[in-house]
């Protein structure tokens, strides 16, 4: 399951069982965790570090993201920041270069700031406080313990959706993490429960039982080290705890996109062309025309198709008219072509129907433009979806557009 953050604060005890009785359940528990911790811990390149820059590097990009998705990315990133000096010496658009693609791009940006402040107020190196560690960007209650704990040993328990779920579970707990009771409850647990002695180990465990055994649906108990103590196994309804997290009602938008091809490319033979675009690959392949940001402000620092949004498909198309006329100098000359591509697009609650039309403005011009052959745009600091169409133009053979020759396929993609 993706991690989903939450900020805690620990300092106090809970439940209705003596004193004796619990700190017994406590220990139990504690060293049942750790011993399955121990032995069915999978092998995370972040696990074989104390250093706190590399583990805090691995937990802003498992923020809201599948471990197996951040492997990759994470391994990639340290090879070309092996220092938090070099990552506070980078420019923001390199980063933004290896961050394509795993999207949040905020965190990135966060990262980079973070990583500038370290270096000017803590001499290089991750601050072992947490009042100082969450005066950094980007790093809450919930960052600032895994880094203290896994790198410093601090004894603070991290609190996200996975933990809140192997607790309510033991604690046959009703309520979610967006009520302050039940979020209250869970800390209090927690703080009598975190290993003193190996509260990184602790932390780490709680979120591999969350992610691998006590699963939202079909929770593996058999093999859970906590089944013993586990309430809510007990009562045969794991799954009836925790309460569902209310969820934002989706809304719908409409985007169009416009592919601009060079000018260059067009004398070109079709097959050439086609060909090589086709496949991804030559020095002949059509060049794609790309701007800063996407729309309303969105996305501001990353590469994208020019684009509009829109109440309804056609407003988004009048839109785009609008910004290509200021792309292109004005409306002579202007033509939105055919149709490329129809595609579904999805941040957090947006649902967007996106349109991608072949255009032909005057002369783009502009600061924030920039000309990218197709293969290499997926290289380039572009947004995801800016990915996804071009995916989909290569997938179609859409390069022969840039020729305006005919036999260019209209292409549908999720």
């Amino acid at each position: 399951m993706p991690r989903a953050p939450a900020a805690m604060a620990l300092s106090s005890t809970s439940g209705s069982a003596t004193p004796g009785a619990r700190g017994s359940q406590d220990l139990r528990l504690r060293r049942a965790l750790l011993r399955w911790f121990r032995k069915h811990a999978r092998a995370l390149p972040w696990r074989a570090t104390r250093d706190p820059y590399r583990i805090w590097v691995s937990e802003i990009m498992l923020q809201q993201t599948q471990v197996a998705t951040v492997i990759p990315y994470y391994t990639r990133f340290l090879r070309a920041f092996p220092s938090l000096d070099r990552l506070a010496q980078a420019r923001l658009e390199r980063i933004l270069e290896l961050w394509s693609g795993l999207g949040y791009y905020r965190r990135a940006r966060h990262l980079h700031a973070a990583a500038r402040k370290i270096a000017a107020e803590f001499e290089g190196r991750f601050p072992a406080t947490p009042r100082e560690a969450r005066s950094l960007p980007g790093v809450g209650a919930y960052t600032a313990a895994a880094v203290l704990s896994m790198a410093y040993g601090v004894p603070l328990a991290v609190l996200d959706g996975n933990v809140a779920r192997v607790v309510a579970r033991l604690e046959e707990r009703r309520g979610s993490l967006a009520d302050p009771e039940f979020r209250r409850q869970v800390e209090g647990r927690l703080a009598a429960l975190i290993s003193r002695r190996r509260p990184g180990d602790f932390n780490q465990a709680l979120m591999e039982l969350g992610q691998t055994v006590c699963l939202p649906r079909a929770p593996r108990c058999p093999l859970c080290p906590l089944r013993r103590d586990c309430r809510a196994h007990r009562c045969g309804r794991p799954e009836a705890f925790p309460s569902p997290r209310p969820r934002r009602a989706g809304e719908e938008h409409h985007l169009a996109a416009a592919v601009i091809f060079g000018p260059h490319h067009r004398a070109r033979g079709a097959g050439t062309i086609e060909s090589r675009a086709a496949a991804g690959t030559g020095t002949g392949e059509a060049s794609v025309l790309l701007v800063r940001g996407l729309d309303d402000g969105l996305m501001s620092d990353l590469w994208n198709f020019p684009s509009a949004i829109g109440a309804s498909s056609q407003a988004a198309r009048t839109r785009l008219l609008e910004k290509l006329a200021v792309l292109g100098g004005g409306p002579d000359g202007l033509r939105l072509g055919e149709e490329l591509a129809a595609l579904k697009h999805g941040v957090t609650y947006r649902k967007i129907q996106v349109r991608v039309y072949r255009a032909n403005p005057a002369a783009p011009h502009g600061p924030g433009i920039r000309w990218l052959r197709l293969s290499r745009v997926g290289g380039a600091a572009v947004s995801q979806l800016a990915r996804k169409i071009t995916r989909a133009l290569i997938g179609a053979g859409q390069a022969s557009a840039a020729s305006g020759l005919p036999g260019a396929r209209r292409s549908h993609e999720t």
